[in-house]
Parts: structure tokens; sequence; C-alpha cells
């Protein structure tokens, strides 16, 4: 096996004392600096009957707070030409700016303010556009988009009543409707909070300057409660699980989803290059069994879909316009008995390490993917060299792990399949 190292980049990490983390990192390799703040909440984070606030909120802190105007966030990154995003999974929601580097001031007061500041700028005339923006997103994303309930109804479907994984992240609209602004302040003041949070700093900073813009917009900020943790075990699937939908798309669709261990588990790294294996780019084994010889599908992927009490790992393929949906799901489960017959073999392990490392060290060369990284580390693992050495766990699992992986998670008691019939096609 070649040995591969990953970058290693400066780190300084410490915590003011209200809580907030902060991890520097410095690079003047071009004049640029990406700010990246990770609060630990999600949906898994949400109570029954008010799903839907962490991605609310994730809109919400666009809005506006006491020292910013109502939708100026944005418009004061973009003016200067730097970029700024917002995204909220099941355990985390985040925010990243990237700036020139003289307007990295300007870009950590915005984000503190809002830290800060959000609750006096809020209304309930916001509250209410916030609600119909998410409404809008649900139905463009969700109801009227091809295929788009499959994640949804596999969390419904695979997780028992009360599990905090069972609902998908944007929640349910009638919870949404039902929120009040005493709802939203109280679960504002839970979890947006200094002890909460991760702030990273990448790129062309001096850091004792950096250090004094950080502890002069976000010392000040109260602490806050500790934070809730949601605690529960998932003690496995019951028995295959199924959903038809019969829907006017143009082809069939099968996706088969399992179970896999969480995030950091050894077992986790195992079951992800797994999906590699069968998927990883017009090499991998779906590809060229189902897209080049066979010709079957249109596309064929597999992926894990990352998460703290537990992940799921989905196989997905798409039927050509004339094809069915049978013929899909079969060859789908051939390529998963094969990989249980028999472990990948040195050449293609070789060849799904140097991906998976061209992937990784790519992401780390950029300001923005770094503070991501750092972010992420220190969110799941209270460690920012994880961002650098993630990539290694990775790089070690063997075929011999794959296989046992796609033995011990790819069962038919652990699967869930989700089936789409193009309307008028029989079952």
């Amino acid at each position: 096996m070649t040995q591969r190292h990953a970058p290693h980049f400066p780190i300084d990490t410490y915590k003011l004392a209200n809580g907030l983390t902060v991890v520097l990192s410095e690079d003047h390799d071009a004049p640029i600096v990406a700010t990246n703040l990770w609060y630990h909440v999600g949906a898994k984070d949400e109570e029954p009957g008010r799903t839907g606030f962490a991605h609310l909120f994730e809109h919400m802190l666009f809005e506006g707070s006491a020292h910013v105007g109502d939708k100026a966030y944005i418009s004061a990154i973009q003016r200067l030409g730097g970029d700024v995003n917002g995204s909220t999974g099941p355990d985390t929601t985040n925010y990243s700016e990237t700036v020139p580097s003289e307007y990295l001031p300007l870009a950590l007061w915005l984000e503190s303010d809002r830290m800060g500041w959000l609750l006096p700028a809020m209304t309930q005339e916001k509250l209410d556009n916030q609600r119909s923006v998410v409404k809008n997103e649900r139905s463009w994303r969700y109801d009227n988009q091809p295929y788009g309930l499959w994640l949804e109804s596999f969390l419904e479907l695979s997780y028992p009543e009360g599990f905090p994984y069972r609902h998908s992240v944007i929640g349910s609209m009638e919870h949404l409707d039902r929120a009040s602004l005493d709802d939203i302040e109280r679960f504002f003041k839970t979890y947006y909070t200094p002890r909460n949070a991760v702030l990273s700093v990448v790129g062309d900073f001096e850091p004792d300057e950096a250090k004094r813009w950080i502890e002069a917009y976000f010392g000040e900020i109260p602490g806050g409660p500790p934070t809730p943790r949601v605690q529960a075990r998932f003690s496995g699937q019951a028995g295959e699980k199924r959903r038809e939908f019969h829907d006017p798309v143009q082809a069939a669709r099968v996706l088969l989803g399992y179970h896999v261990p969480a995030i950091g588990d050894p077992e986790h790294y195992a079951a992800s290059v797994l999906t590699d294996v069968l998927a990883a780019g017009r090499s991998s084994r779906l590809y060229m069994e189902m897209v080049y010889r066979r010709q079957i599908a249109q596309q064929a992927s597999s992926f894990v879909y990352p998460m703290e009490l537990t992940s799921a790992l989905f196989l997905d393929g798409m039927a050509k316009p004339e094809g069915g949906h049978e013929e899909i799901e079969a060859a789908l489960l051939v390529e998963v008995e094969k990989l249980q017959q028999e472990a990948p073999s040195d050449r293609e392990m070789d060849r799904i390490r140097n991906q998976i490392a061209s992937h990784q060290y790519h992401s780390l060369q950029t300001v923005n993917g770094r503070a991501d990284s750092l972010s992420e580390a220190v969110t799941h693992f209270g460690d920012p060299s994880r961002a650098f050495s993630e990539v290694d766990r990775y790089i070690a699992v063997t075929g011999s792990d794959v296989q046992q992986a796609a033995q011990k998670f790819l069962k038919a008691d652990n699967r869930t399949v989700i089936t789409y019939i193009p309307s008028g096609k029989e079952a």
C-alpha cells in the first residue's frame, strides 16, 4: 500500500471566556480569508411537535440583527466580491464567508452581531416571511421535485417513532405554522450561543489582529446555558421496509437504504469506502455494470449520509425511460452480493484510495474548505487536527474491511427500498 500523508497547516486553537471555540489557520498564498461558524444544532435537536426550527433559523439569521439592516447581511458581503453561504443538517448548522483579507473585521462583526443581537430585531413579520420562504422551498425541493420525497420517506420508514432522525431537516410545515415568537426565542437562546459554536478563520490574516477583533466582537456575548445533547441509541431495523411512488416521472428509480455506524466509528469509514468501490467514477462497479455494459441505467450512485447517532448508506439506480424498476433493483442487489462474496482487489482499492486522497487534499487547499473542515472536526471530535488526519482513516480501510462491512450492514432486514414508478406503468 502506498503511504500518503495529508497536508498540514498551522493551527491555533483557543477559547474565549464565554465558551466560544476559535480555530485560526494562517495561509498567505492569496489575499483572501474565510470565516466559518458552526453551531452544534440540527434537526435531531428539535422537540416533538416543533420540527423544522433549525432550518428555519438558517433563514432567520440572514434577516438582519440589531445593527444590521433587514436582508442586508448577504449584500454586505457580496458587494465586496465575497461569498456567503449557510446550511443545516441533522446535527449541525453552519455559516461561511470568504472575503478579501482587508474585510475580515467586517465578516467577523457581521457574524457576531447575529449571534449576540438577533433577537432584538426579531419580529412577527420576519417570522411570517421566512415561514413562507421555507414553505416555498418545501414545495420546490420536496413535494414538487421529481423523486423529491425519497430521503424523507427513508427516515420515516426506517427509524422508530420518536427517534431524533425520523423527520427531515426541513421539518413539518404544520409545526412551523404553530411556532410563536416565544418558541423561536427559546430555541435560539438554547442553541445559538458561544459555548455551542466553533469559529474557524483561515487565510491571509495576522493572528494577533484577528484575536483582538474576535475578542472585541464576540467576547461580550453571554456564553448561554449548558447546551442539551440528544442521547439516543438506535437498536436496528426490524425487517425490510418498502414504499412505492407512482409519480409523473420520466424514468423508474430505486433507492436502497441501509443503516451503518455513526460518524467517527471505525466501521463508518469502511462503509464510506464501500460506496466508493461501488460508485466512485466511471470505472466503478455500478457504472460499469449497469450503465456501460448492460445499459439498463442512465445513472447509478452510492453514498453515505453521515450523522452523529447513526448513519445511512444508499444505493441509487435510475432506469432508462423504457426500463423497469425490477431490473434496477435486481442489478443493485447483484452488486451487493458480489461485494459480500469477494473483497475488492488490491488494484481496485488503490484506485479508490487515490480518489479519496485527491478529493480530500483538494478540499483542504481552499481556505473555505479548510475552515469548514476545521469547524467540523472540532464540532464532532473536539480536535481540529482531525481535519487533516481523517483522510488517513479512509485510506487505511482494506478490501477485507469493505467486504466485512457489506456482509454486516447490507442485509435484507436492514434494508429500506424506495421505488419510483412512472405513472401509468404497472407496479
